[in-house]
């Protein structure tokens, strides 16, 4: 087959899908290698761009922990984990508020304007977006999502803008910020937004049989079938909450959570807009 034609078939494959997802919420939880890298940051953008442009409304929720890490590495205060959670005492706290809410997201909401798109930053805290209380404290300030107001976000894509959400919280049980997990958020989010998806970029192909064996890549995962796959092993280590953030979306309304790898450039189109998937799909039993 020519280019040509390769090219045209490429792009009357993704018409189903466009029409299907059209004026359809999709929320994105943006992180990991797909963030550092410059190249892989461009097709990121520009995949949500092009999604936006044919209509799709697409929400961005994103991390920052690479970014907190080297800032608190500048000032001389130790990156701390608790249960593979950052444990968040003032200073920290005071970090991830100002990268997060800050430089991060204002250099994603800046990248998307420049590439043609037409984004808007949002903290968790604007309009108590996300509302939480203290998980434990022996996290310190980490949160725990009692609420979510979607309404910041609603108005944001009403008015023809992409939301870019960093994930620091209100709380409500004390006069303080909290800093929240970024899949727990998306999650929550996605369910309060009753999104058609939840994607979650990862540095991993998605859910493996074998994890040394990308060849053993699990395609579709039904939520029922978490819990086996945790009791068999094959779901371990930090791959337990993200599927836990995926099964709570899907019980909460989410119609379909994708795992995707965010090291593969423009995943998210290729996972959406064609017929060949290529990270794992979770969905409800049918």
């Amino acid at each position: 087959m020519s280019s040509h034609a390769q090219q045209a078939r490429t792009l009357v494959e993704a018409l189903p899908y466009i029409q299907k997802f059209t004026g359809k919420t999709i929320v994105v939880k943006y992180g990991g290698n797909a963030m550092v890298s410059d190249k892989l940051r461009q097709a990121v953008m520009s995949d949500i761009i092009l999604l936006s442009l044919v209509g799709i409304r697409v929400v961005v929720v994103h991390g920052g922990g690479p970014e907190i890490s080297d800032m608190l590495k500048k000032i001389g205060h130790q990156s701390r984990f608790v249960d593979g959670l950052r444990y968040t005492d003032e200073t920290t706290m005071d970090i991830v508020q100002s990268v997060l809410c800050g430089k991060v997201n204002k250099n994603l909401v800046a990248q998307l304007n420049r590439l043609g798109g037409r984004a808007i930053g949002l903290c968790g805290m604007d309009g108590q977006l996300f509302q939480a209380e203290m998980l434990d404290e022996k996290y310190g300030l980490v949160g725990r999502i009692t609420g979510v107001n979607p309404d910041p976000v609603e108005n944001a894509l009403m008015n023809g803008y992409i939301p870019v959400v960093s994930t620091v919280a209100q709380g409500m049980d004390a006069d303080t910020a909290y800093n929240i997990n970024a899949d727990t958020a998306a999650a929550k989010l996605a369910a309060a937004m009753g999104a058609e998806k939840l994607i979650l970029l990862t540095d991993v192909r998605g859910l493996l049989r074998d994890p040394h064996d990308e060849d053993t890549l699990i395609h579709v995962v039904h939520t029922y079938e978490v819990p086996e796959l945790v009791a068999q092993g094959v779901i371990t280590g930090g791959m337990i909450p993200k599927m836990d953030c995926c099964v709570d979306a899907i019980a909460g309304g989410v119609e379909r959570v994708h795992i995707l790898d965010g090291r593969i450039p423009h995943s998210i189109l290729i996972e959406l807009l064609s017929d060949r998937g290529i990270g794992t799909m979770l969905k409800k039993e049918e």
